[in-house]
């Protein structure tokens, strides 16, 4: 019998891989997926076929189709209602009267009235038309028989036949007896056609009016497209505007008002029209509804134009297309073209589209330029294009300050010879003391040889206003304010002194400014500019502030621009730029240019240049303190005569002393309480009571810094 030997301890090896038992791992199968119910499934294909856009386009079309047919009925049984009653004159006489146009009510009423006269006219003739129209009848069939019989008695005469005299009386009731046949067969289809017909009708009428609510009409026209502009929606337009002398006249005119109007044009995004208006009739009274004339054809204020052209007593309106003016125009070519390249004297800078969708383009040559808008509605970008398309003429120098500081001119760093950055009383006086830099420039070019020719120098700043509000005077004997907008003001009087004569020797100024008053925007100033740009205002006056009280008597009308939505949109006056004969302005949409974008532009204005090391402060001539300076040139003496104290500190500096008297340094000294006195008969100063002095100031500054 065998033993089997239990072993009581663990071994302590491994199982080798032959030894080892092998383990099976079992993995449970994935329970199974609930079945999706029948009723979740077809409720998704449901969902699924109601909600595609094909179910929606079908659903649209049937019901726009049979709205169509519906309200055309509607409004075909409104037109024969209002020719049959005079409720058109009714709602007419409403109309005017909650307009306040009492005129107009009345005149409505008169022709309500002779409306109704002539209907009780035709009603009572109604009394005894079937006699008279039974009269007009035996008339008529006696008189047709017996030019039958007479013309069959002539036959028969031709002939010798008696039988030909019912001739022409038999064939004229065998054509009826035709007619006859003919209206039996037709009429069964007819009666079953017709109401298909009429159907036809109603659904073309409606069809034509777009009867139908707005979720059901077609994409294009439930895009807003508006009502296309034709003369008689123009004319009806005019008529409504609530100028009596001119509603008047259109209802006088044998034509209904079309003589007024010239050919319809299309213009870019819109379409044009020259309206003559009748005596009586002045422009402005048309310029001043631009709104409610806008909303008569069905547009919004800023989709409507109104300007002067040179004919008499005529406006030129211009519509856009509903929404248009809310698309963008595409790139700059200065962004698109690479190999494009400036000419100041002979190119014209790509700066955006006009209204009629045309390339504009900005002459710089020899004109300055003033732009001025509200804030944050794009002048610092529209200014900047001009000086980037400028730039790649590699003959113009730039000198430029930025009043903003926020880098929105950094990428022409290496390209201007000064740049400027900042918001400063600091930063202004530097600006002021670059432009009066140019001014120097200016005299130095205006003294040279008759027949010199000087590269273009623009001189720009930005944020001007900045400037001429600044508060900051000089120091010691020039205490001129830098800002203000009297004649001693340093930045008013350099910019005034570019204007007058820099244009002759190329040097140009040019400025941007936001929100333009009085104070902020001198009116010699904006009026030495010879192109003239506004962005979006606030008001009317800013608008004549901005480009004049011609351009603005002409239509123009930045104070209508919409700020925000209409950034970048400018009002030009300027005989640099092609404007249509007989106005004084024109409305450019700028192409916008990102900082990126410009800096690429820069980089190839640069590549032009053989280098340009740019300053971005102005070096001054060193600070002089003339107490210090009066310690010095009275030296290790006592007393120094005043004359001979004059004499040397004019000696040591020219500039700063050399008109100096008597009284000039009596205030110096009196003021640090080192006054000069008299000594043997003659005004002396003492070495001791100026050191004093200089030493108590000395400790008075050590005093206030700690």
């Amino acid at each position: 019998m065998s033993e089997n030997v239990v072993h009581l301890h663990k071994p302590t090896d491994p199982p080798t891989a032959d030894t080892a038992p092998t383990v099976l791992t079992v993995v449970p199968d994935a329970p199974p997926t609930r079945p999706v119910p029948l009723w979740v499934r077809s409720g998704r294909a449901v969902k699924s076929a109601a909600t595609h856009e094909t179910t929606r386009a079908t659903l649209r079309a049937a019901a726009r189709h049979g709205l169509y047919t519906f309200n055309g009925g509607r409004i075909v049984a409104r037109r024969a209602w209002d020719g049959r009653t005079g409720s058109r004159y009714e709602r007419m006489i409403r109309a005017a009267e909650a307009a306040g146009n009492l005129e107009a009510a009345e005149e409505w009423e008169e022709r309500l009235q002779r409306f109704r006269a002539a209907r009780h006219h035709r009603r009572m003739d109604l009394l005894h038309s079937p006699v008279d129209a039974a009269k007009g009848v035996a008339v008529g069939a006696g008189m047709s028989i017996g030019a039958l019989v007479a013309l069959g008695v002539v036959m028969a005469i031709n002939t010798g036949h008696v039988g030909d005299v019912i001739t022409p009386l038999s064939a004229t009731v065998d054509f009826i007896a035709l007619l006859i046949r003919i209206v039996q067969v037709v009429w069964g289809p007819a009666l079953s056609i017709g109401p298909f017909l009429a159907l036809l009708a109603l659904w073309s009428v409606g069809r034509k009016q777009h009867a139908a609510p707005n979720w059901a009409l077609p994409a294009n026209v439930r895009s807003g497209e508006g009502e296309p502009i034709t003369p008689s929606i123009v004319v009806k337009a005019l008529r409504d505007l609530g100028v009596p002398a001119l509603a008047r006249a259109i209802k006088e005119m044998g034509d209904a008002g079309a003589s007024m109007l010239g050919p319809i044009r299309i213009a870019g995004c819109g379409v044009e029209v020259d309206v003559t208006l009748p005596s009586g009739v002045a422009t402005n009274e048309v310029q001043s509804k631009r709104r409610k004339l806008a909303e008569n054809l069905t547009r919004h204020e800023h989709e409507v134009f109104i300007t002067i052209p040179q004919a008499a007593r005529t406006v030129r309106l211009w519509v856009a297309d509903s929404g248009a003016l809310d698309e963008p125009i595409g790139p700059s070519p200065l962004v698109t073209d690479d190999t494009m390249t400036a000419d100041y004297a002979k190119g014209k800078a790509p700066w955006g589209q006009d209204l009629r969708g045309d390339a504009a383009a900005l002459s710089l040559y020899q004109r300055h330029l003033l732009i001025t808008g509200l804030s944050n509605q794009g002048k610092t970008v529209a200014l900047r294009s001009l000086a980037l398309w400028l730039s790649l003429d590699k003959s113009v120098q730039f000198l430029m300050g930025d009043l903003k500081g926020a880098g929105d001119w950094a990428m022409f760093d290496g390209l201007a010879t000064t740049l400027i950055q900042g918001p400063t009383d600091e930063h202004v006086i530097q600006v002021t003391e670059m432009v009066e830099g140019a001014v120097d420039e200016m005299n130095r070019r205006l003294q040279a040889p008759p027949g010199t020719v000087f590269p273009p120098l623009i001189v720009l700043v930005d944020e001007a206003q900045v400037a001429f509000m600044c508060p900051a005077k000089g120091t010691g004997k020039d205490k001129r304010p830098y800002g203000g907008a009297k004649a001693d003001s340093r930045y008013f009087m350099a910019v005034r002194k570019i204007h007058n004569q820099g244009r002759a020797v190329n040097v140009l100024m040019w400025q941007g400014t936001q929100d333009p008053t009085n104070e902020n925007l001198p009116k010699l100033v904006r009026e030495g500019a010879h192109t003239r740009a506004s962005l979006a205002l606030g008001t009317e006056s800013q608008a004549r502030m901005a480009l004049g009280d011609k351009a603005v008597d002409g239509g123009a009308a930045p104070n209508l621009l919409r700020p925000g939505l209409d950034r970048g949109t400018l009002v030009v006056a300027s005989d640099g730029i092609s404007i249509p004969a007989g106005q004084s302005s024109i409305t450019v949409r700028t192409h916008y240019i990102d900082d990126d974008a410009a800096t690429a532009i820069t980089d190839r204005a640069k590549a032009l240049r053989d280098g340009v090391t740019t300053l971005h402060a102005i070096d001054r001539a060193p600070e002089h303190d003339p107490l210090a300076d009066v310690a010095a040139v009275v030296g290790d003496a006592p007393r120094v005569r005043t004359k001979d104290v004059l004499a040397r500190l004019a000696a040591r500096n020219g500039d700063a002393y050399g008109e100096w008297s008597f009284l000039d340094l009596k205030r110096v000294l009196d003021d640090a309480d080192a006054g000069p006195y008299k000594s043997d008969g003659v005004m002396v100063v003492s070495r001791d009571r100026v050191a004093r002095a200089l030493a108590n100031r000395d400790g008075d500054g050590s005093a206030s810094a700690e």
